[in-house]
């Protein structure tokens, strides 16, 4: 790799890099996760609450609290010659304070797989870890040409109290589109819509999909919504939300529910 070169986050800022970064703080507990799988163990010194994979690596190394609230002294005081964010799960507030703190940010932005998989490129190209990360990528372009087996209209809780689902703008919902899913919803008001249950009911889905996160959807839900769609599931919220190594048994997964398998 270059001695000078630059890489674009996904908001299109240009990072410049003099060096492969060596110490990172990651507030993207998915990402987190990709980094351990690259082999990164030894550069990651800062991490979320919530990055709690893979468990036996993410319990040694610093934790700088949640995603919506990091101790920015603390990221200051670790000197990372990188930090890895999302637009969505962390705060513009706490990066522009690290920013101002003269640390480089790199923000994700993702709405679809194609962009998950995108960013794992440049995460990778990043870190000098390119080759590292062609055999998954590989593996999402491989599922990604499967076709599905066959369409059926999805709704998919994502909290209850109030209850909210999978908005059309979404990584879960591409990804569910991906194997086989249109989701039901329309869905002019946002990302993440408060749905009663009775509205879902009259959208008529073929099938309601209830993950154990963010919030922990369990069969007690699912006997509650008997009777708003002919097939209720509860199902892995990490594989439908959780971007980065899982992806390609994500795919393979949902592909599997979806199909009745």
């Amino acid at each position: 790799m270059a001695k000078f070169y630059n890489i674009r986050d996904d908001l299109g800022r240009e990072l410049r890099f003099e060096h492969v970064p060596q110490r990172i703080v990651c507030l993207v507990p998915s990402l987190t996760e990709y980094l351990f799988w690259l082999g990164l163990a030894e550069h990651i010194v800062g991490i979320t609450d919530y990055c709690i994979v893979p468990a036996e690596q993410v319990a040694t190394v610093p934790k700088v609290r949640g995603t919506k609230n990091p101790n920015c002294e603390q990221i200051i005081a670790l000197a990372p010659d990188l930090i890895i964010a999302n637009k969505e799960e962390n705060r513009q507030r706490d990066i522009a304070a690290l920013e101002a703190a003269g640390l480089t940010i790199y923000v994700s932005d993702i709405d679809s797989v194609q962009q998950a998989m995108a960013c794992l490129q440049t995460i990778a190209r990043m870190l000098g870890r390119s080759e590292q990360a062609k055999p998954l990528i590989d593996a999402i372009q491989a599922e990604l040409a499967l076709a599905p087996i066959r369409q059926q209209r999805v709704a998919t809780a994502i909290w209850r109290d109030p209850w909210m689902w999978v908005g059309k703008a979404t990584y879960a919902a591409d990804l569910l589109a991906c194997c086989g899913a249109s989701n039901c919803l329309v869905d002019p008001a946002g990302r993440y819509p408060r749905l009663e249950l009775a509205e879902i009911a009259a959208l008529q889905p073929d099938r309601i999909l209830l993950p154990d996160e963010p919030y922990s959807f369990s069969q007690a839900d699912a006997a509650e919504l008997q009777g708003l769609a002919p097939q209720i599931n509860c199902c892995d919220g990490q594989l439908l939300t959780w971007y980065g190594p899982r992806i390609p048994l994500a795919l393979q997964s949902y592909r599997r529910l979806l199909s009745g398998d």
